[in-house]
């Protein structure tokens, strides 16, 4: 999510004099230790890396030999200390995900899909000890698509973002940068567990449904099958279905279907345990009797 923002930054003719990330952390099946993305592209650009998983005494002396007039924080989800946020004398510029004070915390574009939004956005603001508390400089809207997915949602806003981001840091180059106090009801985002992809098939479709992007693509929505874990790709909505209990599975032509708390759901792609990611009609086709199928 980052990267767009460096990108730009760099763009705009800015001297980038660091890029602080995470360390390079193990991914896939191998385990193979790997970059983030920033990290990568700060590498190709010849910027200074400074790879951290917290920003602690030692980093925040690296932080100070870089000497920078602002800092711009994108996607970072640690917490910045005070002696940190007094380094920069423009002090940290946090690109935020969500319409401040709405999602305050580490996942605001998947809770507002969970919650049902139909419109989120990105505010620049000044970065406090609190959480996302601080003074916003700079505001965009962007409206929630039917079939967002949580990683959708925040590629476009990676995006714009980053124009807003290089806006906000231009005006207080410039002198011409006003923050103002955040102002309406808050809500909190914290970071999402294993346990928020599982869907209850109780719930309404239109809640399952939109838990399912929320979820996509981490840490994905599943459900379990005979006590074992399946993960699913998000799920369509089926209103004009006959029917189904919660849980039980049908085939509609080469649809399938499985019943919620109001109308069936379809599912488009299913991911058993221990296999890869397939269409669900392919692993339908693999269960000697459908109807006999009951998510649990």
């Amino acid at each position: 999510m980052a990267v767009p923002s460096l990108d730009a930054l760099v763009a705009a003719g800015f001297d980038v004099v660091a890029v602080l990330t995470r360390p390079d952390a193990p991914l896939g099946r191998k385990r193979v230790l790997t970059p983030s993305p920033v990290a990568v592209r700060a590498a190709e650009l010849g910027i200074r890396i400074i790879h951290a998983s917290k920003v602690d005494a030692a980093v925040t002396g690296q932080i100070a030999a870089a000497a920078p007039d602002v800092a711009a924080i994108v996607a970072y989800g640690g917490l910045i200390p005070r002696a940190a946020l007094d380094v920069p004398r423009h002090g940290w510029i946090n690109l935020h995900f969500s319409l401040l004070p709405a999602w305050r915390g580490a996942a605001p574009v998947q809770r507002s899909l969970i919650a049902g939004d139909d419109v989120t956005g990105a505010v620049t603001f000044l970065l406090e000890e609190g959480l996302d508390t601080g003074p916003v400089f700079g505001t965009l809207t962007e409206s929630v698509r039917p079939d967002d997915t949580a990683g959708a949602l925040l590629e476009r806003l990676s995006h714009s973002g980053a124009v807003l981001l290089t806006q906000t840091l231009s005006a207080l180059d410039a002198g011409r940068a006003a923050a103002v106090p955040q102002h309406g009801e808050v809500s909190l985002a914290p970071k999402l567990s294993l346990e928020d992809g599982r869907l209850d098939w109780q719930q309404p479709a239109l809640a399952i449904g939109r838990r399912a992007r929320g979820v996509t693509p981490e840490p994905g929505a599943w459900t379990t099958l005979d006590g074992q874990r399946i993960k699913l790709e998000p799920v369509v909505m089926r209103p004009g279905e006959a029917a189904l209990k919660p849980g039980q599975l049908a085939l509609a032509g080469k649809s399938v279907l499985v019943g919620t708390g109001s109308h069936p759901v379809e599912l488009t792609r299913i991911q058993p345990s221990g296999k890869k990611m397939m269409t669900a009609a392919d692993w339908a086709r693999g269960q000697a009797t459908l109807e006999s199928v009951v998510f649990e």
